[in-house]
């Protein structure tokens, strides 16, 4: 069955246990993400440590602000910004661009400002899919340094869709779909099988999942089963951004 009404606070702790687990953001809490993310736990823990999530967070407060929702954790800003929604198609262009120069230009090269300073005018959004495409490859946001994998690193970093083939033991067997290089452009690639970790210590997001499932990917981690409307804006809201970002490339 597939979860719809999961709390905001529950829905983003989800999608953000992938990466902190692996130490890359937020909080060194990952046990206890995972342990109030899988059990439907403390909302208001889960509220706390969402805040540390220094890539995240200044997106779902622009959300929320451009939609006049009072919570950043509210789950259809939550859904915007990992997935892409309707939310975020009010947020001014100019807000979205004074927020980026403020969290980025800093960080960013002069060359390399310029071109990301191009992207909320040219038509990005503050989904999950523009920070990794776009804003991931100049300035990171990743701890440990950079990698000499930065197609394979993006690719885990942004949010995936696969279908699941088996279970084996705490991990799925899922047909995914990849980044790939095509002509010097990023591009989807044709579906591949891969081992997805879906639960630790018997504690995970999805319940008893067959073959067949959609589900949403971040990193190694299996975070929640996608119906159409999500799959849907998952993949569309990929392609667009994608889209984007190949101009600069």
């Amino acid at each position: 069955m597939i979860a719809t009404d999961i709390p905001g606070p529950i829905r983003f702790a989800r999608y953000a246990y992938g990466p902190n687990r692996l130490g890359y953001c937020g909080p060194d809490a990952a046990d206890e993400l995972l342990g109030e993310a899988a059990a439907g736990g403390d909302l208001r823990r889960i509220r706390e440590l969402a805040q540390g999530f220094e890539g995240a967070w200044p997106y779902l407060e622009l959300i929320a602000r451009s939609n006049g929702i009072a919570d950043p954790l509210d789950d259809r800003v939550v859904e915007a910004y990992w997935l892409g929604s309707e939310l975020l198609e009010a947020v001014p262009p100019g807000a979205f661009a004074r927020s980026n120069e403020l969290r980025f230009r800093p960080r960013a090269r002069a060359s390399a400002w310029r071109w990301l300073a191009t992207k909320a005018p040219d038509g990005a959004h503050p989904v999950h899919a523009f920070h990794v495409l776009d804003v991931f490859p100049v300035v990171g946001l990743l701890r440990g340094g950079p990698s000499d994998d930065v197609l394979g690193v993006i690719d885990r970093c942004r949010i995936r869709w696969g279908v699941v083939r088996d279970r084996i033991g705490a991990n799925l067997l899922v047909d995914a779909v990849p980044l790939a290089w095509a002509g010097g452009k990023l591009r989807l690639g044709p579906a591949r099988v891969e081992t997805i970790r879906c639960w630790s210590d018997g504690l995970g997001f999805i319940d008893a999942p067959v073959p067949g499932d959609d589900i949403a990917i971040h990193w190694d981690w299996a975070c929640e089963r996608l119906d159409a409307r999500r799959l849907g804006a998952l993949r569309s809201w990929t392609a667009r951004e994608l889209a984007i970002a190949n101009r600069t490339i």
